[in-house]
């Protein structure tokens, strides 16, 4: 006798750690209701995607890229590339960030699809299942999905003191809290230009950060991982303050998320870097095969055609030149936007951290869904995080920052 099967409870084939995940991530879900609307004919602000935005809606490119992708032949881009990426990129990112610092002969990288690759790595080699990355309270949401899917958490310390500067102390007791309940930290820090609140790390805050990291190092396995995906939109040199961790990476790992999506605005092409700094060569050789198979074991190799073009604009002099000054006209017209936002916010009572560039700023809520649904009545769209709305002000025209900043303030002073 055959017994048919019981249909009362389903038999799932997902593990039951994967069955909690949402489906389409927050932001772009907005961002598609956004669209929908506007292709309706309602005049909708769309302030939630990273992506810039001319004063047309159109995505902001830089002409310097395209001869770059133009001057590949068809049969090296479609080529597959080194796992690790080709030694040219990897040179060329590593002295993108580390310049004439001693860090640079004490580093190694490989290729990654994006930042978000990057990040996927660091997680994946320098946290056990389990444990938990630490980071500040403003923070990009995909970090959650990062850690989930590699079967860690993320874990935070309050980002802003009463002054509204970077909360050091915060961050030491977060860090003595790791040390007790993992035995080591992964601390993710977003600056130059954090997403989401614009805020980048001054020279008063190295001060008090680096004794503290320090400190912790010289107690616990730490690495500490720099998000610097925005940082060419920092003024000045983005990456000033990396001579910072001189004194401190005999005693922990230095690594950075480096991305082409946002500096050279090539989101789709997915190309960036996770690059480690290690000063005993042995330890250094480590991570860097641990990084190695890491990319095997996942996306195997990177977009060559992508890998190539980026690697053209970095090298190449005439070509990283046109480049700088393309993106410096796009830094120009975000400032423009951030200056009319900043003024109307002050009139309008509404508070946001200090901002010193990048794609966001994040608007002071105590009610954030709230807020956000009631400006997206208004057919204005942003983005709730925890305690603030973020502010996409990449792809916000400057003609629309009036109507933006009016639905700020309906949305965050109405009564719940």
């Amino acid at each position: 006798m055959v017994l048919a099967p019981v249909k009362s409870t389903p038999l799932r084939r997902l593990i039951p750690s994967r069955l909690t995940g949402g489906g389409d991530d927050p932001i772009f879900a907005l961002n598609a209701e956004a669209n929908r609307r506007r292709a309706l004919g309602e005049a909708v602000v769309n302030s939630t995607l990273g992506v810039l935005l001319d004063e047309e809606l159109r995505l902001s490119t830089l002409p310097s890229v395209l001869e770059a992708y133009r001057r590949i032949p068809a049969e090296r881009g479609a080529g597959y590339a080194p796992i690790a990426g080709p030694r040219p990129f990897l040179d060329a990112v590593r002295k993108d960030v580390l310049g004439q610092s001693t860090l640079l002969a004490h580093s190694c990288a490989v290729a990654t699809p994006g930042g978000t690759g990057a990040l996927a790595l660091a997680v994946a080699n320098f946290l056990e299942v389990g444990q938990a990355l630490l980071t500040p309270s403003f923070y990009w949401g995909p970090y959650d999905t990062i850690a989930s899917v590699a079967g860690r958490r993320v874990e935070t310390f309050a980002m802003f003191d009463a002054q509204g500067r970077f909360h050091t102390a915060a961050l030491q007791a977060a860090l003595a809290q790791q040390q007790e309940s993992q035995g080591r930290a992964l601390l993710v820090l977003n600056t130059p230009c954090n997403n989401p609140t614009g805020y980048s790390l001054d020279d008063a805050d190295w001060e008090s950060l680096v004794p503290v990291l320090q400190a912790a190092a010289q107690r616990m396995p730490l690495c500490v991982l720099m998000d610097v995906a925005y940082a060419r939109y920092a003024e000045g040199n983005p990456f000033q303050w990396v001579d910072r961790f001189a004194p401190l990476v005999d005693d922990l790992t230095l690594v950075f998320a480096w991305s082409a999506s946002k500096s050279f605005a090539q989101y789709g092409a997915r190309v960036g870097a996770c690059i480690a700094v290690e000063t005993d060569p042995r330890e250094l050789l480590l991570v860097e095969c641990a990084l190695t198979n890491g990319c095997r074991g996942t996306w195997s190799n990177g977009n060559h055609l992508g890998l190539l073009a980026v690697t053209e604009c970095l090298t190449d002099p005439i070509l990283s030149a046109a480049a700088q000054k393309e993106r410096a006209a796009l830094r120009a017209m975000l400032t423009t936007r951030v200056e009319a936002f900043t003024r109307l916010c002050r009139s309008a009572s509404l508070r946001h951290p200090r901002y010193e560039g990048g794609f966001f700023v994040t608007v002071e809520c105590a009610h954030p869904e709230v807020a956000a649904a009631r400006m997206r009545e208004l057919g204005v769209f942003v983005v709730p995080i925890q305690g603030a709305l973020r502010v996409a002000l990449c792809s916000t025209p400057l003609s629309s920052v009036g109507r933006l900043v009016e639905a700020l303030a309906k949305g965050v002073h109405a009564p719940a």
